[in-house]
């Protein structure tokens, strides 16, 4: 496969203000999301997205599949899809992000940290990920992305209620303070199941560690096997009482 060049983030129309960003969330939230029992669809959802945020809208993705960025694009075609590329990938997860980016009508954007991981070992030591998981993931996902998301005025992401007690009240659109920016989560409904048969409808990409007993997939190091019966992120963090990079929280 031809490698795909990689894009750095567009530079969108001038930001409106926080004030006029909320609006957009109260509206959403008094019309579409008014009634709890019959949410929106994530089509609908992504469809409102592309509408309110022409030009200024960007997709997070871990790369564990392509739904998010397949959803999006359709209503909002070349939308940048953002990977916090850590250093610290599963091959499996490199090789699903160059598939997607080379498939999907995407603008793929590397979010890079500012140390590689050789000079982030040389300033606090090797492994720093067994010794204190929540400085590598502030200085190797949370950082990174907090710098390149004020280029936009929402971002999308693939967070699912489903996928743990910490995201079980995760609302389809909401303003993220700590960022500075609306927050949608069209997926937010969705199980683990309903995820994996729009992949499957759609022939959308899903990484292969997917059926290979990781339901949650983050760094190599990080990320272990979820046994039967085991909560889906489980298997990130294992012996640590940390379960979110940091992103969400």
């Amino acid at each position: 496969m031809t490698a795909v060049p990689l894009a750095t983030p567009k530079v969108p129309r001038k930001r409106r203000s926080e004030a006029e960003l909320k609006a957009i969330v109260d509206d959403f939230n008094a019309t579409l999301g008014a009634d709890p029992e019959h949410e929106p669809t994530a089509d609908e959802v992504a469809a409102w997205a592309a509408f309110h945020f022409d030009g200024t809208l960007a997709v997070a993705c871990s790369m564990a599949d392509a739904v998010l960025p397949h959803v999006v694009s359709r209503f909002a075609p070349g939308v940048d899809v953002l990977f916090l590329e850590t250093g610290y990938h599963f091959s499996d997860t490199i090789v699903t992000r160059d598939i997607v980016a080379e498939d999907l009508p995407i603008t793929l954007v590397d979010v890079m940290p500012e140390l590689t991981v050789a000079e982030q070992d040389e300033k606090y030591g090797p492994r720093l990920y067994e010794r204190d998981p929540a400085l590598c993931c502030q200085m190797r996902k949370v950082e990174p992305l907090a710098r390149t998301l004020p280029l936009y005025e929402a971002w999308v992401t693939g967070v699912r209620r489903e996928e743990g007690p910490t995201r079980a009240d995760t609302p389809l659109v909401t303003w993220d303070a700590k960022n500075g920016l609306v927050k949608i989560n069209p997926l937010a409904a969705w199980t683990f199941d309903e995820l994996l048969a729009y992949a499957g409808e759609h022939q959308v990409e899903v990484n292969s560690l997917l059926s290979d007993g990781y339901p949650s997939i983050g760094c190599e190091p990080c990320t272990r096997r979820v046994e039967p019966g085991e909560d889906p992120r489980a298997g990130r963090w294992a012996g640590f009482s940390k379960t979110e990079c940091g992103l969400h929280t």
